[in-house]
């Protein structure tokens, strides 16, 4: 099975743009015979920089799951109150002006390709509950609004970040699992489009500073038969190029070639195993993927595409490791 993969965050393009080089990156992208898709960052336009050299570098075989939090992120810097699920009516409305414009990319890079491309597009549920009050009801409000909206078969899907837990720092702050959940069971009892939840690893493992964390997210999703994605990104407590308790997408530990992985990261194939296990069977999931950082950030195309294909070899491998286990050997 191939994977949606959250190329964006090792791309070398992280705060400059050069054309070129992202092409060269993107045409190896298209070689990694895993990847089946991208995780595609949402900032208010179709491309952060060029829509017209997005939709001419595009594999022909991929598709998309877009994701708003780089948007998000954007927009709470200079408008806290903005959310999905922010009590601040100018905040709120902030938000689903920019869903208004997600819809529109998703219509113009489905009508550009021809095909409903676009498999789910990832929300989240700011703002920051550290800074602006963000409330369930006002969350609810907003997706009944957005399921009236025609998607052409994308899924809204709730991706879970770190919840505000006093006097824990956050990195984002938002909504609880358990608020996310409930608002997501009520629509799905009121007969809405399909909608779920995506489980971040190193989102949920920041929120819980436990590798447990995420397998408990993950199950609690499960339990309410609203679990439709899993997202690998690691973190750790340990500072190093990736920083202590940051949400910098942390590589996999890699046992076998640890150049090709991060020493600290608490994200290890033993934890992805559990959690490819948590969430069997992973075969149903509309999302289920990689999404990681490059250090050093002055690493060349070469180098940010070797990693890739070492990370995505680890979950292959444990995938295929975890459907291979029988019922008798003690089983899935």
């Amino acid at each position: 099975m191939g994977y949606f993969l959250g190329a964006y965050a090792a791309s070398a393009n992280i705060s400059d743009w050069d054309a070129q080089l992202e092409a060269d990156y993107y045409r190896g992208l298209a070689g990694l015979t895993e990847v089946k898709g991208l995780e595609h960052p949402f900032l208010g336009q179709l491309h952060q920089h060029d829509d017209a050299w997005f939709l001419q570098h595009l594999a022909p075989h991929w598709d998309y799951v877009f994701t708003t939090i780089p948007g998000v992120m954007n927009a709470l810097a200079t408008q806290p109150s903005f959310g999905l699920a922010s009590t601040d009516p100018a905040g709120r409305q902030a938000a689903l002006d920019f869903m208004q414009a997600a819809h529109q990319a998703i219509l113009q890079l489905n009508q550009h390709l021809g095909r409903q491309a676009v498999k789910a597009i990832m929300l989240h549920t700011a703002p920051a509950r550290d800074k602006v009050a963000g409330s369930a009801a006002c969350f609810m409000a907003s997706m009944q609004q957005l399921l009236s909206w025609d998607w052409q078969g994308a899924q809204l899907l709730v991706e879970h970040c770190d919840a505000y837990l006093p006097p824990q720092l956050p990195s984002k702050g938002f909504l609880s699992l358990s608020d996310e959940l409930a608002v997501l069971s009520q629509l799905k009892q009121q007969g809405a489009a399909p909608v779920g939840v995506v489980i971040n690893w190193g989102r949920s493992v920041f929120e819980g500073r436990n590798p447990a964390a995420a397998i408990a997210h993950i199950q609690a999703a499960k339990d309410a038969g609203l679990l439709a994605g899993l997202m690998f990104s690691g973190v750790s407590g340990e500072d190093s190029a990736y920083g202590a308790w940051r949400d910098s997408h942390q590589p996999i530990r890699n046992t076998q070639a640890p150049e090709l992985g991060s020493a600290s990261s608490w994200l290890t194939e033993q934890q992805v195993a559990a959690a490819l296990k948590a969430a069997s069977p992973v075969e149903h999931l509309t999302v289920l993927g990689l999404k990681i950082g490059v250090r050093p950030v002055t690493a060349t195309v070469a180098e940010r595409l070797t990693l890739l294909q070492a990370q995505l070899q680890i979950l292959t491998q444990q995938q295929a490791l975890i459907t291979s286990i029988s019922p008798v050997n003690g089983s899935i």
